[in-house]
């Protein structure tokens, strides 16, 4: 398992921390190396001695949004395997998706913050892969095995109404002409998707079949976005 530069050297966290705290203050276009070396109270040159270019130390702390999200996600689960339903995990999802705000800038296509990172393809291949959209996308096949959803329809027209109902929400909730609720937001999703789906009929067994099956998901998702940061670490 490759290990993040951080989990070594406090420079490098404090690196990470400033660098945080620049992109969301200015945004990409207002960020530099030199900002985020004074902010860090480490010489320039240090932080280049973990990131190669700008780029690389941004990509990274996109990245690390993302493993956030598929923790706490995991987490969630764990604890609660009832989560694991079409119902419960696609809003819950959304919301915490909400939370980690690198992610909800992808989502929402923030190029204020993001610039050109948002069309980067390393961001994109991120949210396709451990973004709330993609993950929901990627459990739906295990959804229908397991008696979650509705399986008498082909499977990339569920996929393609999925994820036009979810990306419709996620700009609902961006949109400040709404005027409903997080809470109500999140109700109307869940039944959505109930409605989009058919109803919830597993049985123990299948549920926790599906709960396997998406920590699963998720291990490996998160396997892969680990990778992708770490090669944007310098050597």
């Amino acid at each position: 398992m490759p290990e993040l530069p951080e989990h070594g050297s406090p420079k490098a966290a404090r690196i990470l921390a400033a660098a945080g705290e620049l992109l969301l203050s200015r945004g990409c276009k207002g960020f530099t190396v030199a900002d985020v070396a004074t902010r860090a109270h480490v010489g320039k040159g240090t932080v280049y001695l973990y990131w190669k270019t700008k780029e690389e130390l941004l990509v990274g702390l996109i990245g690390r949004d993302f493993l956030g999200l598929a923790d706490d996600v995991t987490a969630r689960v764990t604890a609660d395997p009832d989560l694991a339903r079409p119902s419960r995990l696609c809003s819950d999802m959304l919301r915490v998706g909400a939370e980690h705000p690198f992610v909800r800038a992808l989502q929402h296509g923030d190029d204020d913050l993001l610039g050109v990172l948002a069309e980067d393809p390393r961001s994109v291949r991120l949210l396709d892969t451990l973004g709330p959209e993609g993950v929901m996308r990627a459990i739906l096949p295990v959804w229908r095995a397991n008696g979650l959803a509705r399986a008498d329809w082909p499977l990339e027209d569920q996929v393609l109404a999925l994820q036009a109902l979810t990306t419709g929400f996620i700009a609902l909730s961006a949109n400040p002409a709404n005027r409903r609720s997080p809470a109500e937001l999140e109700r109307v999703f869940a039944e959505s998707v109930t409605a989009l789906l058919g109803p919830e009929r597993a049985t123990a067994r299948q549920l926790q079949a599906t709960v396997t099956d998406g920590l699963a998901y998720l291990a490996k998702a998160r396997a892969t976005a680990l990778d992708l940061i770490t090669q944007s670490a310098a050597a």
